[in-house]
């Protein structure tokens, strides 16, 4: 329960950080700001697949069984936010949200595959950063680095993504069935640079 917990502010936290973005015209200042979600994640040690799943080939198997109630914890946070939100006048947000939701939906299972796995190469970059660089400075550009280059470059988040279709309302099996494609380029684009380093040694 802890870690579904945990899990579940992590998903808060990032639909707090889509929220910032749909709100803003800007979206070099949106992607900028987006990052608050995984700012706050990292510095309070939240559950966020995508940065969890970065690692699952250097834990053990408890870890990995976490993963999906990571995801669902996940889940149920950007939902949870998009719900309320709905009920707000800053509802209005939702108009953005369904114009995105629907360059989505209209890609290609493929292109959604891919640029999901470059996604979450750059989310390992962010997270590790924060991790590892010795220099304070540089533990949070990585972080904000990360963020804003794969939202510039229009890659696919899954767990940004639940909130989007969320907000937008525009759940159906179609969109469960991309976001599971998310979910696993994800997971490949999260260990990438963990497998490959391992030649490096």
């Amino acid at each position: 329960m802890s870690v579904f917990f945990s899990s579940f502010l992590a998903g808060i936290c990032i639909g707090i950080g889509g929220t910032v973005f749909l709100s803003v015209e800007n979206t070099v200042i949106g992607s900028l700001l987006f990052t608050i979600g995984l700012f706050v994640i990292c510095t309070t040690k939240l559950h966020l697949f995508t940065g969890k799943v970065c690692y699952v080939f250097d834990k053990d198997r408890a870890y990995a069984l976490q993963l999906p109630v990571i995801w669902i914890g996940n889940l149920c946070g950007t939902v949870s936010v998009a719900v309320l939100e709905r009920m707000t006048r800053i509802a209005v947000i939702s108009e953005r949200a369904s114009e995105i939701c629907a360059t989505k939906l209209g890609d290609s299972l493929l292109s959604v595959f891919i640029l999901a796995v470059f996604c979450n190469m750059l989310i390992y970059i962010g997270v590790d950063g924060y991790n590892n660089n010795q220099h304070e400075v540089g533990k949070y550009l990585s972080l904000f680095f990360g963020v804003m280059v794969f939202i510039l470059c229009g890659f696919e988040h899954c767990v940004a993504n639940m909130y989007y279709f969320s907000v937008a309302n525009i759940w159906s099996p179609r969109a469960l069935g991309y976001l599971l494609v998310m979910t696993l380029g994800n997971a490949v684009g999260g260990v990438f640079f963990p497998l490959m380093r391992r030649f490096l040694k």
